[in-house]
């Protein structure tokens, strides 16, 4: 798989999470359809999990499985993960980074890791602040900008999410944990970025509710 292309969803949140907790490392998991499988892996939707104590085993196999399953009843799967660093320059990626991704490849072929640039964290975005990494031969290496596709649309959306402050309203799983009530899913988030980029968001995760 050469290619790795995101939807102005996924981008969106993943920026919103590294810019919710700018002095936090923070990570989450990227959400891919089946029927996308192939030479491109297209990521359409981003959880965010986790912006203290990010590698607790117990809580992130409670964030997996419960992703997991709400990814399989629409039709998609668990296609990799992103984290951003404490620091400005550190663009990383540790041991139990390593680990997560290893447990996800066990399962999925089409699968990616995203490092997130602080640096291009800009409040105009003029470029994706993703370094996207494959596996080639069982090392992690880095994409080619030119073959990961972010449209302008992402780009301007995500400056709206910067410029009017929505990554506050973006929940992850940690503030989940502490309220269940708060919707990991991000709904009202998903709204705002399908109104604001002007085009339907299509696929997303959801749970989907049996019919008695």
């Amino acid at each position: 798989m050469s290619n790795v292309s995101f939807s102005t969803l996924a981008y969106c949140k993943i920026i919103a999470h590294a810019a919710k907790y700018p002095h936090c490392e923070v990570n989450g998991l990227l959400i891919a359809e089946i029927a996308t499988k192939g030479d491109k892996l297209v990521i359409v939707d981003t959880v965010p999990l986790f912006h203290q104590c990010l590698h607790v085993s117990p809580m992130s196999e409670i964030a997996l499985m419960q992703i997991d399953q709400s990814a399989s009843t629409c039709d998609m799967y668990i296609a990799g993960y992103y984290l951003a660093n404490e620091t400005l320059d550190d663009v990383s990626y540790d041991k139990p980074a390593h680990k997560i991704m290893d447990k996800i490849a066990e399962h999925e072929t089409d699968v990616c890791m995203v490092v997130i640039n602080n640096r291009l964290m800009e409040l105009n975005q003029k470029e994706s602040a993703l370094m996207v990494h494959t596996q080639d031969d069982g090392k992690w290496k880095r994409l080619n900008n030119s073959n990961v596709q972010i449209e302008n649309v992402s780009l301007t959306t995500a400056s709206a999410v910067l410029q009017q402050q929505l990554y506050n309203d973006l929940i992850d799983f940690d503030n989940h944990l502490d309220n269940l009530s708060l919707d990991w899913l991000n709904t009202d988030f998903t709204d705002w970025v399908e109104r604001t980029s002007g085009r339907d968001i299509g696929r997303r995760l959801m749970i989907k509710k049996s019919v008695s």
